[in-house]
């Protein structure tokens, strides 16, 4: 990689969040964070509300970055903004500022996959947190994707299995959602499960061939658990729900470290690094930090504001991808769904 001196905007607006960050080289500058808590009083996104709202944060967000950072935009070397996966309209007004900066300063373009760059989170650097020597496996986990990947080199992917419905957040949040808990609820699961016996109540953990998963058999196992419950104790959850919590979110976990420990066998890598926003679950972390001692594995996980949606994480790809002279033009296009 290039030893010059480098900074890179980044602008990352795929779903809910507007955030910017300033990178110099892989060292973040400045990650500033615009949360939309608009959608709380919906139960979810509403992707034309999302949009909106990236428009009204997406010039003052930058402009913070930036002076954050303690730089100008003439000193940038380059833009990067996520590219997808992510909610049309949120994409493209990141998509739409960034070119239109990029024209105006005459600098790079670079575009960047979300789900590549919870990956790459890790090379972020940050004193205390090692990076992961290629090949690792990563195992992406966030509100719409669940993926274990084998990650060969910055730039070579291989997706080695994925959820065939519903994403591991999906999850969460849809069994809060049961629980009557507020948008986002994943969280509460988690605050609630540390009170709580794992083993109070069993779901049975669904059967897919290979590496790919599944959490939709879970979902409506839960829902039909709770309403057989409620309807014979309409007290139920208040008064068992930091087990009920703690019973979901053991199986959860237990699906996804199935899986890695399948994919562990299969591959012969010992190095586990997560990503996504569901990275940021307590129970997840401990699991896998376990897993070092009981495994012999050597697990990666990322600075808690690297794991849900931010812009550092689209400027360290950037950054990479800037090294190795990876630009777009103004004709590239925005896309709900991507491929490494």
């Amino acid at each position: 990689m290039s030893s010059k001196s480098t900074y890179i905007l980044a602008i990352e607006s795929s779903c809910d969040d507007t955030s910017a960050a300033v990178m110099h080289n892989n060292k973040v500058l400045s990650n500033v964070v615009a949360k939309q808590e608009i959608h709380e009083q919906y139960g979810g996104v509403v992707p034309e509300l999302a949009s909106r709202a990236h428009q009204q944060n997406i010039v003052p967000v930058v402009d913070i970055a930036l002076k954050k950072a303690g730089i100008t935009k003439e000193e940038l070397n380059g833009i990067a903004f996520t590219q997808g996966p992510g909610l049309m309209g949120s994409l493209l007004v990141g998509g739409s500022f960034a070119k239109s900066l990029s024209l105006a300063l005459n600098i790079p373009l670079v575009a960047v996959n979300h789900m590549h760059a919870h990956i790459l989170c890790h090379f972020i650097d940050e004193q205390g947190y090692d990076k992961p020597e290629f090949p690792f496996l990563a195992l992406t986990i966030s509100g719409g994707h669940t993926q274990i990947v084998k990650v060969n080199s910055f730039f070579d992917l291989e997706i080695l299995g994925e959820t065939t419905d519903d994403a591991v957040g999906e999850a969460f949040d849809k069994s809060a959602k049961i629980l009557g808990f507020p948008y986002p609820g994943g969280p509460l699961i988690d605050k609630y499960a540390k009170e709580g016996n794992p083993k109070a109540f069993q779901f049975t953990k669904p059967k897919v061939d290979g590496l790919n998963l599944s959490f939709s058999g879970l979902k409506t196992q839960i829902l039909y658990f709770i309403q057989k419950s409620v309807k014979e104790n309409p007290n139920f959850i208040e008064e068992n729900k930091a087990d009920i919590c703690a019973s979901i979110q053991y199986t959860i976990i237990q699906i996804l470290m199935d899986k890695l420990k399948l994919a562990v066998k299969q591959t012969g890598i010992k190095q586990i690094a997560i990503g996504g926003g569901v990275s940021a679950n307590s129970g997840i972390r401990q699991t896998l930090k376990q897993a070092e001692d009981k495994y012999k594995w050597k697990t990666f996980i990322p600075k808690f504001e690297y794991t849900t949606d931010n812009a550092a994480m689209i400027g360290i790809v950037g950054y990479y991808r800037y090294c190795e002279s990876i630009f777009a033009d103004s004709s590239i296009v925005s896309k709900a769904r991507i491929e490494f």
